[in-house]
């Protein structure tokens, strides 16, 4: 390779671009992506495939395809068992054509979230790179919980480029892209070429559109491209059919999709798992002073500074804080149920009762929102 610098890219496939319309996995539609991941490793870059497709993949064998596709959960998690062996075979062969190797990685959110299992797997992916093994990702939806609704793997592909230190996640899709709008409905949309700071107008551009295949839409995309952005890595979304793609991607070719730029900074995991990717139980309004604290001086939440609780949450979840005027700029992990801290909110350290924790949320577990 040269001078020229190695790049780690993770590139995340979508079910509905590896399905044909009966929902079986087209070999074709694999080994596209195959033959442009050896390129990349040609070049002497480092590969991270994060693919969905297992559900898909082991429907036909089931009898479930088509219309016969099971709803609820627990025979979706049963399909994925069966499917995923078609799935990361389909992989094995087509890399083999490039002498390349495959090594499985199943993974579930919470290897991202406990410390001691996020530095596993990050070793684990690390030391498959460096052996020259493209590591195949996806989520270990046979075991996992509510998690198996978690996006499309979208999520887990924007976590494991920040496990990997990535340089690009590329998002690969069946759109171009983030469109003006939505071109079923408007022939003038356009391809948004470059998104500097996803805000809410962007967020509610993209809609929550699926497709029958797949269970991801262009909001997840742009969700975790904005983790993606939290974590310091630039993101393409694209078409997953164009010719040369992901080698595009990475080459910085323009107009090759929508490129969501990285932020300065770089959250660490835990934060980047409170802000983005746990669900909200409930909120806590807090008084300005406590606003200004919170943005200042990064210090932890106290019932003194609070003023009001909304939701059933228990010690644990994951709560919005709320500013007086009902903005929420703050995410964190509360450490007192609803109940306990309505009965004790406003109370100064030194009024709580014994056994009464003295911080609402303690500053590690607090995020401050753009």
């Amino acid at each position: 390779m040269g001078d020229r610098k190695r790049t780690t890219t993770v590139v995340k496939i979508g079910t509905s671009s590896i399905t044909d319309e009966e929902g079986v996995i087209d070999s074709g539609l694999v080994a596209k992506l195959c033959d442009e991941v050896a390129i990349l490793r040609e070049q002497g870059h480092w590969v991270v495939v994060v693919t969905s497709g297992a559900i898909a993949a082991g429907l036909p064998d089931l009898g479930m395809g088509g219309a016969g596709r099971p709803r609820d959960a627990v025979t979706l998690q049963a399909v994925s068992a069966v499917g995923q062996g078609h799935l990361i075979g389909t992989y094995q062969r087509e890399l083999a054509r490039h002498d390349l190797m495959v090594g499985q990685v199943l993974l579930a959110p919470l290897d991202f979230f406990v410390r001691k299992q996020y530095l596993h797997a990050r070793g684990t992916l690390t030391r498959l790179l460096e052996l020259g093994v493209v590591p195949v990702v996806n989520e270990n939806d046979a075991i996992a919980d509510d998690e198996i609704r978690f996006g499309d793997n979208d999520r887990i592909a924007a976590l494991v480029a920040h496990l990997v230190e990535a340089d690009l996640l590329v998002l690969l899709t069946d759109t171009p892209g983030l469109l003006t709008s939505d071109p079923r409905l408007d022939a003038n949309a356009s391809l948004i070429e470059e998104i500097i700071e996803i805000d809410q107008e962007l967020e509610r551009l993209a809609g929550a559109t699926g497709s029958l295949r797949g269970s991801g839409g262009m909001a997840s995309k742009l969700a975790a491209a904005k983790i993606a952005s939290w974590s310091g890595v630039r993101t393409v979304i694209a078409d997953a059919r164009r010719s040369g793609v992901v080698v595009d991607a990475c080459a910085g070719t323009p107009g090759v999709g929508t490129v969501v730029r990285a932020r300065e900074g770089r959250l660490g995991a835990r934060r980047l798992w409170i802000a983005f990717a746990v669900g909200s139980s409930g909120r806590v309004q807090v008084d300005a002073g406590a606003r200004r604290a919170l943005e200042e001086r990064r210090v932890s939440l106290l019932p003194a500074g609070v003023i009001g609780v909304t939701g059933s949450f228990d010690a644990g979840d994951a709560v919005e804080i709320v500013d007086p005027d009902g903005v929420v700029f703050a995410k964190g992990m509360v450490r007192q149920d609803a109940r306990l801290l309505e009965a004790h909110m406003g109370m100064r350290t030194g009024e709580l009762p014994d056994g009464v924790s003295h911080e609402v949320i303690h500053a590690d577990d607090l995020v401050v929102l753009p």
